[in-house]
Formats: C-alpha cells, sequence, structure tokens
C-alpha cells in the first residue's frame, strides 16, 4: 500500500494512503492521536493533503491531549531528553547518543512543536526498547529463580493494549513500555507473566499464587489500571 506521511500548517503529521479499494476522500484519528488520510490509487497525494488541512480544527477536537516532552526529561530508566536547535537542519531529527534521546530541530519550529514532539517520542520510544533489551530478560531471570518458576523464550515488544502476556508454553513476551513504569510495578508485571507459567488462566488460583509472592497484589494491579504511559506507541 503506497503512502506518504505530510506536515499539517499547524505541525500536525498526517499520513495519506492510496487505497485499491477507496472511492472517496477519507479522514480517521486514532486513538493515539494519529492523523490518517484514506484516498483512491488514481487520486494526487495533494488532494489528501488539502482536504486534511480543510479539517484542522476537527483533527485538533478528536485528538486527546498529550503531555509534552520536555528538556532535561527522563526518558525510562537511564537517558534524558535533549532539544538542540541548529540552523542548518530543514526538519526534526532524533538519535541516541550514550545517555541521550537528542532531537535536533530547525529554529523556526519550537521544541513543543507536534511535528518535534512526534520525532522525540519516537527516538524514547528507541531508547526505551534498549533499556527493555538489556535489563528485563535480567531481572525475569532473577525473579524467576527466586520464585521457583522456569519459563521459555523471552521477547521484548511494542504492545498497545498489554504490558505483557505468557503463552501455553511458557514463552513471555514484555512490554518495552515498561522502562517507564516503577520497579515494583515492573515485577509486578513479570511475577504476573510467571505465574500463568503455572496458571494459565485469571482465577482464583491464579491469584491466589500471585498473592503469595505479592501480598500487595491488589494495590498494584489498581496502580497498573491507572498509569498513564509518557510515551505513546505513534505510528
Amino acid at each position: 500500500m503506497a503512502f506518504k506521511r505530510f506536515i499539517l500548517t499547524d505541525g500536525t503529521p498526517v499520513s495519506i494512503y492510496k487505497r485499491r479499494t477507496s472511492r472517496h476522500v477519507r479522514l480517521s484519528v486514532t486513538a493515539d492521536g494519529s492523523v490518517k488520510v484514506s484516498i483512491p490509487r488514481w487520486a494526487a497525494y495533494g488532494i489528501g493533503l488539502t482536504f486534511a488541512q480543510s479539517r484542522l480544527s476537527w483533527i485538533n477536537s478528536q485528538r486527546s491531549p498529550v503531555r509534552t516532552l520536555v528538556d532535561g526529561q527522563l526518558i525510562g530508566k537511564a537517558h534524558h531528553l535533549r532539544f538542540e536547535v541548529k540552523t542548518d537542519a530543514n526538519k526534526p531529527t532524533g538519535r541516541l547518543r550514550s545517555n541521550e534521546v537528542l532531537v535536533i530541530h530547525p529554529p523556526e519550529l519550537t521544541a513543543d512543536n507536534p511535528a518535534v514532539q512526534l520525532v522525540a517520542n519516537r527516538t524514547g520510544i528507541r531508547a526505551l526498547r534498549n533499556q527493555a533489551e538489556q535489563l528485563l530478560p535480567q531481572r525475569l531471570s532473577r525473579l524467576a529463580e527466586a520464585n521457583g518458576f522456569t519459563y521459555g523464550q523471552i521477547t521484548i515488544k511494542q504492545m498497545k493494549s498489554r504490558w505483557g502476556s505468557c503463552d501455553r508454553h511458557g514463552n513471555i513476551v514484555l512490554n518495552l513500555f515498561l522502562m517507564q513504569l516503577p520497579w515494583e510495578h515492573i515485577d509486578y508485571v513479570i511475577i504476573h507473566e510467571l505465574t500463568h507459567t503455572k496458571v494459565l488462566r485469571h482465577g482464583p488460583d491464579f491469584w491466589k499464587n500471585m498473592e503469595q509472592i505479592l501480598p500487595n497484589v491488589k494495590e498494584l494491579r489498581k496502580a497498573m489500571r491507572d498509569h498513564q504511559p509518557l510515551l505513546q506507541g505513534y505510528v
């Protein structure tokens, strides 16, 4: 499927897709705030861009408020966010440098511009992935050994709706966004998935096993539901 990304006049990123099945121009705003336009395969991208620009007020009304990332902000466990202005930059770019998430942007854009924030978010997610791949397998191994669990493979993924999962073979998947949580909550998720290696489905036996390891499991469970991650999985 052919697509291109553009920036609206207020800095909002928009992705325009050419679809074989589309007969009309369609605009949507996803749950994570991404703006998408579908156009017929024969149409020019400019048609979709003009349509999105004309509906900018509606787009902004549909997008949920997001927290602005600021200079010096802690990203996960090991990185800090840095914004840097460069006169020769023609668009925002991001990279990881040592323990920094570095976002470079041209002088005409401020750090809170949506396009700059999108780059900061995406680069921050790269930092979280690096941290998760380094730290979570170690944590899982340690907690499994301390509490008498065995498991299969571990995979780190970017997940939108779950902190982790465990299949019937004992293979565990952990969400890289866990690195934004306190270690107490990370341990809750890991113990949760390890418990699934013994009790696959939720039920009285499952929660009884959890409570034997984490007596405050009810409080931790509620805190997990209430958590709002700083970085989000924008596409």
